[in-house]
C-alpha cells in the first residue's frame, strides 16, 4: 500500500478489509431430566442461583470433613507404631534388667573377678573393734 488519502482507495480494497462476521450458533441445552426439572419442576434458575452460596458453604464443609478425616486416620497410623515401638522398648528393658541381675549373682561375680586374678575369701569376714582411750 502507498500513502494515499482515504478517499483514493478503491472499493476492490475496501471489501478485501472488510471483516468477515460470523455468527455462532446459539448451543441449545440437552433435553434431559436435569434440564427439564430447572425448567419446569419445583426449583427455578433464580432459586438455584440464589441457592448457591448455600451450595458452596456445604461443599467447603464437606471438603473439611474429608481433610479431618484423613489427618485423624494419620495420627492413629502414628499412635499405633509408637505403641508398637514402646511395646518393643519395654521388652528390651525387661531383657537388659534380667541380664544384669542374672550377671550381678554371687557366682557371676566370681567368675569374672578369677579372670582378673581375684579370687573369692574362704574365710568369714572379721569384725574389727577399736578402743578410744578416754581422757579425762
Amino acid at each position: 500500500m502507498t500513502n494515499r488519502l482515504r478517499t483514493e482507495i478503491p472499493e476492490e480494497e475496501l471489501e478485501e478489509q472488510k471483516l468477515v462476521v460470523e455468527e455462532k450458533p446459539v448451543k441449545e441445552i440437552p433435553d434431559n431430566f436435569f434440564t427439564q426439572f430447572l425448567k419446569n419442576g419445583v426449583i427455578t434458575t433464580d432459586d438455584a442461583t440464589h441457592a448457591l452460596p448455600f451450595i458452596l458453604y456445604v461443599a467447603f464443609l464437606g471438603m473439611l470433613y474429608i481433610g479431618n478425616r484423613h489427618l485423624s486416620e494419620n495420627n492413629i497410623r502414628d499412635i499405633d507404631k509408637i505403641g508398637k515401638e514402646v511395646k518393643e522398648l519395654s521388652w528390651e528393658y525387661k531383657s537388659s534388667k534380667a541380664d544384669l541381675a542374672f550377671k550381678s549373682t554371687l557366682t557371676e561375680v566370681a567368675k569374672r573377678a578369677d579372670t582378673l586374678g581375684i579370687k573369692e575369701s574362704n574365710q568369714p569376714p572379721q569384725k574389727i573393734t577399736v578402743k578410744e582411750d578416754v581422757q579425762e
